[in-house]
């Protein structure tokens, strides 16, 4: 292959998430996919970390929702040093994502509720900082479900790193149309969704998150997975070798503000 044959190649290739993007904007309404906003806020202390999951729930949960951005996700860490909290914002179009924050400032009752913690100062912030990427759903979970309500829940955050773009789309197929997804389903491992990343940090990634009753669940959930059939024979498959370079596992609990 030809220098710049090879360079077109990997330009292209490099755009593809963002070619899905575009296709799935060009949907009907009723069929899109849901683009989904991941946050990571960075807390400094047990006591920042309840705050700022007050202001959540007081605030900006409510205001997301009359925004039209739900069930909106709010989760901790199972252990006492972890501190930071994740929050899944789903977005029904490319326009709600980027004119959330302008309806959000416009909404008098927001800044209402929220104004005790808006304006705390400097010295005291409500949060340290926000990293935030942004996911286009699959098509086996077009939109966040809420895979169980009980009080001993628990929750994985995956992110499957690839090694190039190409294996990355290999990947996402392969939870697809080569119907990881639906083994996920058959061994008790609820999905809350399923995203390819277009934007953030780790790229190229896909990142999901799957739902449990409890920890018991989850490990028989696991055990299930790792035995079954359709899994053995998929993993084996030769055309989807060398899709995941890392693995990133986060153990989660639903924080008091959360819809999920």
């Amino acid at each position: 292959m030809r220098r710049r044959d090879f360079l077109a190649a990997g330009c292209l290739a490099g755009v593809a998430p963002l070619g899905r993007l575009a296709s799935a904007m060009d949907a009907p309404r009723a069929s899109k996919k849901q683009l989904l906003e991941l946050r990571l806020y960075r807390v400094g202390s047990e006591a920042q970390q309840q705050r700022l999951d007050e202001f959540l729930g007081k605030a900006a949960v409510p205001a997301w929702n009359r925004a039209g951005v739900g069930p909106v996700g709010v989760f901790r860490g199972t252990k006492p040093k972890e501190l930071d909290l994740y929050v899944l914002l789903p977005h029904a179009s490319a326009e709600s994502l980027a004119t959330c924050r302008a309806r959000m400032l416009a909404d008098k009752k927001y800044l209402a509720d929220g104004e005790p913690y808006l304006k705390l100062p400097k010295s005291d912030p409500l949060y340290q900082r926000i990293e935030s990427s942004v996911l286009l759903a699959f098509d086996a979970v077009p939109k966040v479900e809420v895979p169980s309500k009980k009080d001993t829940r628990v929750f994985q955050l995956r992110i499957y790193e690839a090694h190039c773009v190409e294996r990355n789309v290999k990947k996402v197929e392969m939870f697809n149309t080569g119907g990881e997804v639906a083994v996920f389903r058959k061994c008790g491992m609820g999905p809350v969704f399923f995203g390819e990343a277009i934007a953030g940090s780790k790229l190229p990634n896909l990142t999901y998150m799957i739902g449990f009753d409890d920890e018991d669940a989850q490990k028989a959930a696991w055990s299930k997975f790792g035995a079954h059939p359709d899994w053995k024979k998929l993993r084996s498959d030769p055309q989807y070798k060398n899709t995941v370079s890392r693995i990133t596992n986060i153990v989660l609990r639903p924080a008091a503000s959360s819809q999920i």
